[in-house]
């Protein structure tokens, strides 16, 4: 009897996938701005039909809303994790020979390039230790590392994130999904 459920259960655990952790799972940008955050809430009151670009109401919402942006908060419930995320990569720093050390991630085209840049909750400050080829303006990467709520200025916008980036891969769209 033993040997018959001994046999039994080595044909049903054997017979079954054996799946590792993925050791970087995939977030979207959406999971980096914390639940309840609404930066519309003090923008609201502000009556933007009538107004000229030169008029002082629109400065002064245009400067309202660059104060939200660049103060935007991070969740954080991801710092210290280990993700892999898609977005464009925005070069910062190159080595001599023209890899690149130092990245934003941005979640659309052309963000950081245009004003006014994204909330910081949603520019990551990437940085690599080992210097990375081919990488192109705007070029579309899933990036691998780990993750930590560390806000940044840079010259292009205000960063809510750091990631250690460990690696990146041209991004494609999954099969499943074009």
């Amino acid at each position: 009897m033993n040997k018959l459920l001994f046999a039994l259960l080595a044909v049903i655990c054997l017979g079954q996938p054996v799946h590792a952790a993925d050791p970087y799972p995939e977030i979207k940008w959406e999971a980096l701005v914390p639940k309840g955050w609404d930066p519309t809430r003090d923008l609201k009151n502000l009556n933007l039909g009538t107004l000229q670009d030169s008029d002082p109401r629109a400065i002064e919402a245009l400067e309202k809303l660059k104060a939200l942006w660049d103060n935007a908060p991070a969740e954080p419930a991801h710092h210290g994790k280990k993700i892999r995320l898609a977005g464009y990569v925005l070069p910062l720093e190159r080595d001599k020979e023209g890899k690149v050390t130092e990245f934003l991630l941005v979640p659309y085209y052309g963000a950081c390039i245009h004003t006014p840049p994204p909330p910081a909750n949603q520019i990551i400050h990437a940085r690599s230790a080992k210097p990375l080829a081919g990488v192109k303006m705007m070029e579309a990467l899933w990036v691998y590392g780990t993750l930590t709520v560390q806000r940044g200025e840079t010259t292009w916008g205000v960063a809510g994130y750091r990631l250690t980036v460990e690696k990146i891969t041209p991004y494609e769209i999954p099969p499943g999904k074009r």
